[in-house]
């Protein structure tokens, strides 16, 4: 048996890594379909039986023995006893392929690149990094430990059990409004000052594919898209990616400069202007009211839009919220995007866009393409939380906690870096603009920091002849974990500065 050509054919054909979490059994039970398949292994074989096999590919008898049960179970094998194990023809069998030049060992393999050319985006590249440390800081993001895990499956259930559901799913195409666009509506008019209809606004998935909605009914090829000088880098790559030019203006302490873009742009140069409606990204400086207006003034007169992206409006901690400049927008000129549920799951939250129902009309339209089904599971879920008052409640709740987090990140740089940094403390936001003075390389600070078991991410790393500074998120970080990350942000500091001096 052991120079049988099955036995010879699994040599050649069957690898398997006992680091990955599939397990063995189901590794080489894939593999082994996959060359009946492709009729390397035909009808009527017998296979090794499960000593051979196991002593063949160095694993337990018991592990050979659940490959063929699993081959089995499939309709793959019939297991005879006393006699063996025979292929044979699967009731859930695929149309096989064999290439006549592809080789044996390659059949558990896929291409790793395309045989023919494809357009690549150079603004699309990803920004992901991968880490093996333990503490991160972000860019301000909420922790997910603080979701009411219990509740939401409550929530969930209750939802599943409406009949009024599956007559959504049989009827995705109503005309009329949903009760989740009317929630909403009701909702924002009263948190935000609006005065829209259901026909004002579309909800999508995330605020990313709002403003890549957006961004493909405004922009054309090379039209002018101004940004603050520091800004949203997933944002940028949005308007790039629809062939924007991005020009940036400066910032100062009362947010975008307006006097800048009267000297710097004349009538019908540009096509938009992104701003953040509270707090500027990556900065954190509030955009004053003067500017807001005048900025709405200019808007009228130079006819462009104005994207207002309201991305931290669940995270208030003194005062009430500065109402967006949609609210006060009597010519149309704005496009409010906003995110429902940020106290909720990642997978609970839900993008939407706010504008004259004109642009609604048309941008539903590419939410049609791009996202027909939605999610009426979701939907439902925070119609009842807002029509409740719980989603009232969850936000409530997690400011509380958030705003002590701030409090304590405040508080430890002031004991580890009053010396060397500067911040404000921000009014509302889950992240800190942390400026380093004297400046240093950050881009050193990450490496030494990750040596520390701290990782900090080239998203929130600004540096260039005018800035050091990095956007300290603190909103995933409880007490004690703050004060290990600022420890050990203080370390990584205190090595870079003093590689330095040794130069």
């Amino acid at each position: 048996m052991i120079d049988s050509p099955v036995i010879a054919l699994f040599k050649q054909l069957i690898n398997f890594d006992k680091s990955v979490s599939q397990p063995v059994y189901i590794q080489v039970s894939q593999q082994i379909v996959n060359a009946i398949q492709r009729k390397y292994i035909s009808k009527g074989t017998m296979l090794p039986g499960t000593r051979v096999l196991g002593q063949l590919l160095k694993i337990h008898r018991n592990t050979a023995v659940a490959i063929y049960e699993e081959l089995a179970s499939q309709g793959w094998v019939e297991i005879i006893p006393n006699k063996g194990t025979f292929v044979i023809e699967s009731v859930l069998k695929k149309a096989s392929i064999t290439a006549p030049s592809q080789k044996i060992n390659g059949a558990n393999t896929y291409a790793k690149s395309t045989g023919f050319l494809f357009q690549k985006s150079f603004h699309l590249a990803s920004t992901v990094q991968l880490t093996n440390a333990m503490y991160t800081i972000n860019d301000g993001k909420p922790d997910l430990r603080l979701h009411p895990v219990h509740e939401f499956t409550r929530w969930y259930s209750a939802s599943m059990k409406r009949k009024t559901l599956i007559k959504k799913w049989d009827s995705p195409n109503e005309s009329s409004c949903s009760l989740f666009q009317t929630q909403l509506c009701n909702y924002l008019n009263t948190t935000r000052g609006f005065h829209i209809k259901p026909n004002n606004l579309i909800s999508t998935r995330s605020t990313e594919l709002s403003l890549y909605i957006v961004s493909q009914l405004l922009i054309q090829q090379n039209d002018v898209v101004l940004v603050g000088r520091l800004s949203n880098y997933a944002s940028n790559m949005i308007f790039q990616q629809a062939g924007a030019t991005i020009k940036t203006i400066p910032v100062d302490t009362d947010g975008l400069d307006i006097e800048y873009i009267k000297t710097h742009f004349i009538k019908r140069s540009i096509r938009c202007v992104y701003i953040c409606a509270h707090r500027d990204y990556p900065t954190g400086v509030k955009f004053s009211a003067e500017r807001r207006l005048k900025l709405l003034e200019l808007a009228k007169e130079y006819e462009f839009a104005i994207i207002e992206d309201d991305y931290d409006y669940d995270f208030q901690f003194e005062g009430s919220a500065m109402l967006p400049m949609a609210s006060a927008d009597a010519n149309g000129m704005v496009i409010y995007l906003g995110k429902l549920g940020q106290s909720l799951f990642p997978s609970f939250q839900t993008g939407f866009v706010v504008a004259p129902e004109n642009l609604i009309s048309e941008a539903k339209n590419y939410l049609e393409l791009l996202d027909k089904q939605g999610d009426l599971i979701q939907e439902q879920i925070l119609s009842d939380l807002i029509n409740e008052g719980e989603i009232y409640r969850l936000m409530k709740k997690n400011i509380m906690i958030y705003r002590q987090r701030r409090d304590n990140v405040c508080t430890l740089l002031t004991k580890y870096f009053a010396t060397i940094a500067q911040w404000k403390i921000p009014s509302g936001g889950l992240a800190i603009w942390l400026q380093f003075e004297p400046k240093i390389s950050l881009v050193k600070l990450a490496e030494e920091a990750e040596k520390e078991d701290l990782f900090l991410p080239k998203i929130i790393l600004y540096q260039d002849k005018n800035t050091c500074a990095i956007r300290f998120g603190f909103g995933h970080l409880d007490k004690d974990e703050i004060a290990t990350v600022i420890k050990k942000l203080k370390k990584a500091y205190q090595k870079v500065t003093l590689r330095k001096m040794e130069k």
